[in-house]
């Protein structure tokens, strides 16, 4: 049995998700539930990002502690993940004592280890609100680009940035430009796997090619050393004498996550983190799934703190999504330019919003939101193809057969394709190629209907009742396959499915339902959206922004 470890990426807890963050989130799932349903051993793990500089920043714009933002956001999180059928081994949040005491066993390890040393250095500071700026607290000009950009990284160009680097900068939280005073810091020495981390990414495969160009040029202009210390009062506490004024740096911090975790699964659960990290282990897959802004984050940095730690197993695949736009446009949170999870959950089945983020999902080139092709997908598509096949066939069932399979003889060519379908389907979800793995199960589910359409069973239930027999037993048995290659994306829809045939646990591989088994509870699987919508949702979206 393989060991497939899925870390999903941490989301910052100061507001809430927007469609464009769940695009980049939602591919672990599928990855986490197809693997279940293959039988392989799997630990999926995520959580909150509770010490990122932006919950500091929401805390002091409304007046709180960083605390409160956290726990409001977090929760939040939860409930969205929980309603989206999310289904981590373990959700947790950066702000618990587990994940503190694992941060800073890694910090002492990189220390006794010989990768981190002090240094004394000019830092950001703001004279009006007498602080030691974060990076992301200070903004300014990109000497690469141009552009505005924060202290830590530009957007625009993917730059890893110092505020140093920046020009014209000022203070995010009052505006005023900053000046900047000696403080001392550990320092990262990632110069140091410069080599070392050149000959891992130049061996790796399984990663989306923005990771693989994006890491070459970080390579390629040669890996700077990078402060592991802030001064900061939110956060993780340094775990040194002289150091208790200075916080543990969060994007050394948050990657740990994913070690810190996995172990506090396995304290929670009495489950195995070992077999999901140790290099002594030859059975372990890790993915990591997260937006291509993280990219250097888990293609360097990780993977260094690894190194450095020694004994640990470095990522494997990386599926780094690119952006969403939304209606043609960026997503912009101050603009309120933004479909928010919260609020998409309020009003449409968790499987619509799922289906088109994977049918439309930003895998290899930015994509677009519209409530258009959302709303025309869902009737299309779920509605029109999976859903109808689904309801003809048993509605026929209950009306002409009594509720039970009628006992008849599979038609054997759909039986090869869906066998060859779970192979093919599962070989593009672990390349992480998942738009394409949907579309071949529901090139399928055109074809059933096509099957169905060309056998007439309305027809053959008073002309030839034992082929209308064979229909229908067929029918069924597609159907219960495609619930199981479908499971991994519309899970909802798929657990109705096995209901209305009693059948066990997604499998991936081929199942059939014995004749005579009746069919219960049958009710719709989608509800048709009335496309007078489109309009409404539009309008709704842009007074939202002027609002």
């Amino acid at each position: 049995m393989a060991h497939i470890f899925i870390g999903g990426a941490w989301p910052y807890a100061n507001g809430s998700l927007h469609l464009g963050r769940l695009a980049s989130l939602l591919p672990g799932d599928v990855l986490a539930r197809y693997y279940r349903a293959k039988g392989e051993d799997v630990l999926y793990v995520s959580g909150s990002d509770c010490h990122g500089t932006p919950v500091a920043v929401q805390a002091i714009q409304e007046g709180v502690k960083p605390g409160d933002i956290a726990d409001r956001y977090h929760q939040e999180f939860l409930d969205c993940f929980n309603q989206l059928g999310f289904s981590y081994d373990l959700y947790t949040r950066t702000d618990q004592s587990f994940h503190h005491e694992v941060v800073q066993d890694i910090f002492t390890k990189l220390l006794d280890h010989g990768y981190l040393y002090k240094k004394t250095l000019q830092q950001t500071y703001c004279e009006t609100d007498q602080r030691f700026l974060p990076d992301r607290y200070v903004e300014g000009t990109c000497p690469v680009c141009g552009n505005r950009a924060r202290g830590d990284q530009c957007d625009y160009c993917s730059t890893l940035l110092d505020p140093a680097d920046l020009t014209d900068k000022t203070c995010k939280l009052c505006g005023n430009p900053p000046v900047e005073r000696p403080t001392e810091h550990f320092y990262l020495e990632l110069s140091q796997f410069q080599a070392e981390l050149a000959g891992y990414a130049a061996e790796a495969q399984g990663w989306r090619e923005n990771a693989v160009q994006l890491t070459r040029r970080y390579l390629e202009e040669g890996l700077q050393d990078r402060a592991a210390t802030r001064d900061l009062t939110w956060g993780v506490d340094v775990p040194l004498a002289g150091f208790e004024d200075k916080k543990i740096y969060v994007w050394i911090e948050a990657v740990s996550g994913y070690l810190s975790a996995s172990k506090q699964w396995a304290a929670e659960t009495g489950g195995d983190w070992e077999s999901f990290w140790l290099n002594t282990h030859e059975d372990i897959t890790a993915y990591y799934v997260h937006g291509k802004d993280n990219v250097p984050f888990h293609t360097l940095i990780w993977p260094a703190l690894l190194l450095g730690i020694e004994g640990l197993h470095l990522p494997d695949k990386i599926l780094s999504c690119e952006y969403m736009t939304l209606e043609g446009k960026k997503f912009s949170t101050s603009r309120n330019w933004a479909v928010w999870v919260p609020d998409l959950l309020r009003r449409y089945q968790p499987d619509s919003i799922r289906y088109f983020l994977i049918a439309n999902g930003p895998e290899k080139r930015d994509t677009d939101f519209s409530w258009r092709e959302f709303i025309h997908s869902h009737n299309g598509e779920l509605l029109g193809a999976f859903g109808n096949f689904v309801h003809r066939t048993l509605v026929f069932i209950e009306k002409s057969f009594s509720g039970y399979v009628p006992q008849g003889t599979l038609h054997e060519d759909w039986r090869k394709n869906l066998e060859s379908l779970y192979t093919l389907a599962g070989t593009l979800i672990e390349k992480g190629n998942l738009k394409e793995a949907i579309e071949l199960i529901f090139a399928s589910v055109r074809q059933a209907n096509k099957y169905f359409d060309e056998r007439k069973p309305w027809l053959q239930v008073k002309e030839d009742r034992d082929a209308c027999k064979d229909t229908l037993y067929t029918c069924v048995q597609i159907i219960a396959n495609l619930a199981h290659l479908l499971q991994p994306f519309i899970p909802f829809a798929c657990a109705k499915v096995r209901t209305f045939l009693s059948l066990g646990e997604p499998v991936w591989q081929w199942v059939s339902v014995p004749s005579d088994r009746q069919v219960l509870g049958l009710e719709l699987l989608f509800e048709r959206i009335d496309p007078r919508q489109i309009e409404e949702e539009t309008s709704a979206l842009e007074q939202q922004t002027t609002s």
